[in-house]
C-alpha cells in the first residue's frame, strides 16, 4: 500500500521492448536505497516490481495489460517519473489509501497560474466520474491530491509549489495523459450498496443476524 505521497521525481534511463512487454530501468537513489528483489516501487502511480536495482537505478517489467490501462506505454528514455516505496507498518498516512492499481487515463485539459498555486484541470473516463467528488482524495501520476471540483468528465486540482517542485505535474502540459486511481473506499462502498445504489434486501429471517 502506498500512500500518494511521492517521494522522489526519478527519470526513465532504458526501454527495452519484450514483445508482450517491456522492461524499463529507472533512476531512483532514494527509492533504491535498502531495495531488494522482489519489493514494489509506485512508478507514476503503478505498483511495479523490482527485478533488480545497482547504483541507484532499478528496474522493473510491465505486463502488456498496465501498458494498455496505463500512461506507462508512453514513457521513453529521459522521462521523469513519481517514485513512491510503499507504506512500512507504523508509518504516517500522510496522504490516502493508495493501492497501485491505475483504475484510467485522463488527460491534463488545463493550468490556470496564481501567485502562490496552480489550478489544473483533467479529464475524467465516465465510468470513474461517480467516485470523484468535491474535497474527495484522487491519485493523479501517483501523487494524492484532493479535488477542487468535480464534473461530469473532468475535475480540478489545486498544487502547491512543493508539488509543482518535486513532481511530474509540474511539468505536464494539455495533452499529456496522467494515470489515475479513484479512492478504493468509494468503490467498495459502492459494491456493498448493490449495482443499483440501493443495500441489499435480507432474507426473511435473517434480519440482524451476524456472521
Amino acid at each position: 500500500m502506498f500512500t500518494g505521497i511521492v517521494e522522489e521525481l526519478g527519470e526513465v534511463t532504458a526501454v527495452e521492448n519484450l514483445g508482450d512487454a517491456s522492461r524499463f530501468r529507472l533512476r531512483g537513489p532514494v527509492v533504491t536505497e535498502g531495495a531488494r528483489h522482489g519489493d514494489s516501487i509506485a512508478v507514476n502511480g503503478v505498483c511495479l516490481t523490482v527485478v533488480d536495482h545497482e547504483d541507484g537505478e532499478f528496474t522493473a517489467d510491465v505486463m502488456a495489460e498496465t501498458l494498455n490501462r496505463s500512461s506507462l506505454g508512453a514513457l521513453t528514455v529521459g522521462s521523469r517519473v513519481n517514485l513512491e516505496r510503499p507504506m512500512a507498518v507504523g508509518e504516517r498516512l500522510g496522504g490516502h489509501i493508495v493501492q497501485g492499481h491505475v483504475d484510467g487515463t485522463g488527460e491534463v485539459l488545463e493550468r490556470k497560474p496564481s501567485e502562490h498555486w496552480e489550478i489544473v484541470r483533467i479529464s475524467l473516463p465516465a465510468d470513474l466520474s461517480r467516485y470523484v467528488v468535491e474535497k474527495g482524495s484522487i491519485t493523479v501520476d501517483g501523487i494524492s491530491l484532493t479535488v477542487v471540483d468535480a464534473g461530469p468528465d473532468s475535475f480540478t486540482v489545486s498544487l502547491i509549489p512543493t508539488t509543482l517542485d518535486l513532481t511530474t505535474l509540474g511539468r505536464k502540459q494539455p495533452g499529456d495523459p496522467v494515470n489515475l486511481e479513484v479512492d478504493v473506499i468509494a468503490k467498495y462502498v459502492e459494491r456493498l450498496l448493490g449495482p443499483q445504489g440501493q443495500r441489499p434486501v435480507a432474507l426473511p429471517g435473517t434480519e440482524g443476524a451476524t456472521r
